[in-house]
């Protein structure tokens, strides 16, 4: 496999280390020279791209890779990717075989914390959110027009090493906010490189949900940390009342537990299937720093 991950920053670099395992040769592309030099130290063949035009070399690039992940997130005016290929993409890409766009279970909007599927109709609350619907029925025509599976991930919220409720509560800053009846879901950051790899070897298509089994209150997630790292939660803030920003506060608008069913029905098996064992394996190993 030649793998090329457009956007390949914490989720995308999960991914590459994951393809590695299965001896694959991983691309990926950083907005500036500096990101770019540091996948390269993390034996991934890096390229500059920030969305404006391709580079000779990534177009070199592009003509052997056989399996690609958009891991870049769509803008007011779509994806940029997508523009760039503008229904070019066999002649780019003449040994593709199979396309993986990263999204994200907000599609889904506010259920008042019912079950969704991949079945539910897409009802999204928040402007970006919108634009993932669009740009998810995009790809699937892209790949269609060219012959190629497209795989559709919807990710839960994303956490893992470096990126977790320790490091929150190390650094002060962790809350507690409490809204009555509120849930999320979560996908620990090596499980998405495990579906995506599963994904890819049979080249499926279609639309996943990559996310845990038990969606929960986050607050939580934040008591279940403390408690492993032997130190007291922070207090808890009423969420009507907590000083928060406009953007973590709409997070809060969409309340659902997301089914996994699907993928797993596939035959994918969760390394992380729940918060508690994740943290467990992330604080007596020490990679919860990262």
């Amino acid at each position: 496999m030649r793998v090329m991950i457009f956007g390949c920053g914490y989720s995308g670099q999960a991914i590459a280390e994951t393809f590695k395992t299965e001896g694959a040769r991983v691309s990926g592309t950083a907005r500036s020279t500096e990101k770019a030099q540091d996948l390269a130290t993390k034996d991934i063949h890096a390229f500059v791209f920030d969305g404006s035009a391709f580079s000779n070399e990534l177009l070199i690039e592009l003509r052997e890779v056989t399996h690609l992940v958009q891991s870049i997130p769509p803008g007011k005016e779509g994806d940029p990717l997508l523009k760039l290929l503008a229904r070019q993409l066999r002649e780019l890409c003449p040994k593709l075989q199979w396309i993986g766009y990263l999204s994200t279970v907000g599609v889904y909007g506010d259920h008042g914390g019912g079950w969704v599927t991949e079945e539910t109709p897409g009802s999204p609350i928040l402007g970006r959110s919108i634009e993932r619907v669009d740009t998810e029925e995009a790809w699937i025509s892209e790949g269609k027009g060219g012959g190629i599976p497209v795989a559709i991930l919807r990710l839960a919220g994303i956490y893992g090493p470096g990126r977790n409720a320790f490091v929150n509560l190390a650094r002060g800053t962790a809350r507690r906010i409490i809204k009555k009846d509120q849930v999320f879901n979560r996908i620990r950051v090596e499980d998405i490189g495990g579906a995506a790899l599963f994904l890819a070897k049979r080249e499926m298509e279609g639309i996943y949900n990559v996310t845990d089994d038990e969606p929960g209150p986050p607050q939580d997630v934040i008591i279940e940390a403390a408690r492993l790292m032997g130190v007291e939660p922070p207090p808890e803030q009423d969420f009507e009342t907590a000083d928060m920003t406009p953007m973590a506060r709409s997070f809060y608008g969409a309340n659902k537990r997301v089914s996994n069913a699907k993928i797993r029905a596939s035959g994918f098996q969760f390394r992380f299937p729940n918060y508690r064992m994740s943290l467990a394996d992330m604080w007596s190993t020490g990679r919860w720093r990262g």
